[in-house]
């Protein structure tokens, strides 16, 4: 099977030129020249590349979507071919479904279920989905993963490892591109994406931050129905986003709509650190007054949620400061950041980065905010980024790929929306809860319990300080005190600190009930 699959393989690179692409890559002229064999191409590389991609099936395609979004890595014309990849798979036998929903949860779908729509709604390279309803009349979808992928997976990962040993090997550039990573980056992706629990579970997650949010709805996963190839959760009613004569024909407010989906974004990412990563147009729906009885109107829909992304509160803090120094252009401050964050090697001169940064952003900050693209900037950064071996951080590819998502959703929406001056507030108010009282007194009271269990500590640590310098040997013990000695003093500075700051609140609380 593995030989025949790759002489198919073969057939498709003969047929798109995809060995010429690969000579000119690899600087061997001659060879290139040999390979030709009289073949011309109209068609561009990039878009070969794509259509050898989709030919070759559903995991090659997802492994384009996902180098799609390593620009670091690819030139413009390739990343942007790779990124019109589409999930057009047809969908696979309903019998298979119905035996798989079997397997998985023990019951035939008509015992399960009031009734189940033999006739999938989506179909996709991993699963597919079906309509049904629920015995206490709840309707609901039911994802169901595609049979024999896991096999289908690790054939085609042993070619693409194969291929990444020979490019890292054969290719000039071959190291810095880390062909490799990429692949073993793809592999974890991709088995994340076969459990569907998980996906579930990220489900929940967002769900429950945006719980009594007016602007994103998540549905709901009924867990009792939920195994790692089968998922069964809450109908979701609306127009896809995509559609936009439909939205505006059902009064949404598509520059309000736009406004929204930056919102979301930035809150997922600054106050969340957890974001839906996969937010193209066939994942998100909009709300009507008609399927929600005007509860959703004007909101958005949020689906399939096996692919996010997760921020720490250092990646927040540097994402946040870049940002506002982007929009005041403060090129010196985001050089130092990218130093200071360990994103370019510690020796890069400060001064060549921010002019390197500075040249890379001044044209297109010229142009009227309501024109810039956020998606050009990457772009212009990540060439400059090669100039100074800038490190690819792999918790912000997902953040790059779904900002870049979200903006061009906005601007299909409201060709005149101002990313910028949207996102500015949002930032700027998140810097001053993180940095100003309001974020004081949070850190306070996460590292309370902390400090309510050291500093009874306090006297046995002296004690047994004290005990060692009496039974050992006096110097090594004397110096083993005074360090305890400095421990205790640093733990009560730190409690009396608490002390004052917890009578400040109280009192401001105290104050505040009697005015009012």
């Amino acid at each position: 099977m593995q030989v025949l699959r790759l002489i198919r393989i073969q057939r498709i690179v003969w047929r798109y030129g995809l060995d010429q692409i690969a000579g000119d890559s690899l600087r061997l002229y001659s060879l290139t020249r040999l390979m030709r064999l009289g073949r011309t191409f109209e068609a561009p590389r990039g878009a070969r590349l794509r259509c050898a991609l989709e030919e070759l099936g559903p995991i090659f395609v997802k492994f384009g979507q996902m180098l799609s979004t390593r620009r670091d890595l690819l030139p413009a014309d390739v990343a942007d071919e790779l990124a019109l990849l589409q999930d057009r798979v047809p969908p696979f036998d309903s019998e298979l479904a119905i035996g798989q929903i079997q397997t998985s949860l023990g019951k035939h779908p008509d015992e399960l279920f009031a009734s189940f729509e033999r006739t999938p709604v989506a179909s996709a390279s991993i699963a597919q989905v079906h309509l049904a309803m629920l015995h206490d009349g709840r309707e609901v979808a039911v994802k169901v993963l595609r049979p024999n992928m896991r096999q289908a997976i690790e054939r085609d990962l042993a070619l693409l490892r194969t291929l990444a040993g020979l490019i890292e090997a054969l290719w000039a550039d071959g190291k810095r591109l880390r062909p490799r990573e990429v692949v073993a980056e793809f592999d974890k992706y991709l088995h994340d994406e076969l459990d569907l629990v998980r996906e579930a579970a990220n489900a929940s997650q967002l769900r429950r931050n945006f719980r009594g949010s007016n602007l994103l709805r998540v549905p709901e996963m009924y867990w009792d129905y939920c195994t790692s190839s089968v998922i069964v959760m809450e109908r979701m009613h609306g127009i896809p986003i995509s559609r936009i004569d439909e939205l505006r024909a059902a009064g949404i407010d598509l520059k309000k709509l736009s406004r929204d989906g930056v919102e979301i974004f930035f809150t997922q990412v600054l106050s969340h650190g957890f974001f839906h990563a996969d937010m193209h147009p066939g994942n998100i729906y909009v709300g009507t007054r008609e399927h929600n009885d005007g509860a959703d109107f004007n909101r958005y829909i949020a689906l399939d949620f096996g692919i996010v992304g997760t921020l720490t509160d250092s990646d927040k803090n540097y994402l946040a400061q870049n940002f506002l120094a982007f929009f005041r252009r403060d090129y010196k401050s985001v050089a130092r950041l990218h130093i200071e964050s360990g994103w370019v090697p510690a020796d890069t001169r400060e001064d060549e980065l921010e002019q390197a940064i500075r040249v890379c952003c001044e044209p297109i900050f010229d142009k009227p905010l309501a024109q810039i693209s956020f998606g050009q900037v990457l772009l212009r950064l990540f060439q400059t980024s090669r100039r100074f071996n800038v490190e690819v951080q792999p918790q912000l590819v997902l953040l790059q790929k779904t900002l870049l998502n979200v903006e061009g959703l906005g601007r299909e929406l409201d060709p005149e929306l101002d990313l910028w001056a949207t996102a500015q507030p949002l930032l700027e108010r998140w810097m001053k809860e993180r940095v100003g009282w309001p974020g004081f007194k949070e850190r306070l009271r996460q590292e309370a319990p902390q400090f309510a269990q050291i500093l009874p500590q306090l006297p046995r640590l002296v004690h047994r300080a004290l005990s060692e310098y009496g039974q050992g040997d006096q110097g090594q013990a004397l110096e083993g005190l005074r360090a305890e000695l400095r421990a205790a003093r640093r733990l009560m500075l730190a409690g009396v600190i608490l002390l004052a700051a917890l009578c400040a609140i109280s009192g401001a609380l105290l104050v505040r009930a009697m005015g009012s």
